[in-house]
């Protein structure tokens, strides 16, 4: 893990292609700004473990339905 401080108009650069600068600071709130190239998701946290759920319970009962459709029960 790396942790670094930066100042509002500041920024760390990922990869040589995604920018991720500090736009506004207030209070325990921090907005952020990021650059990247197309195609790039980027996500927040927990919009991404929703989705990474979701994937996991529709794949396990897709396998279950195959399961029971193959006859495998």
């Amino acid at each position: 893990m790396l942790y670094v401080s930066r100042k509002v108009g500041e920024s760390v650069i990922i990869d040589e292609s995604i920018e991720v600068r500090i736009e506004e600071v207030r209070g325990k709130t921090v907005r952020l700004s990021f650059v990247h190239p197309e195609g790039v998701e980027v996500l927040r946290r927990e919009v991404f473990d929703r989705i990474e759920r979701e994937n996991h319970s529709a794949a396990t009962t897709t396998e279950a339905l195959a399961d029971i459709l193959g006859g495998r029960s």
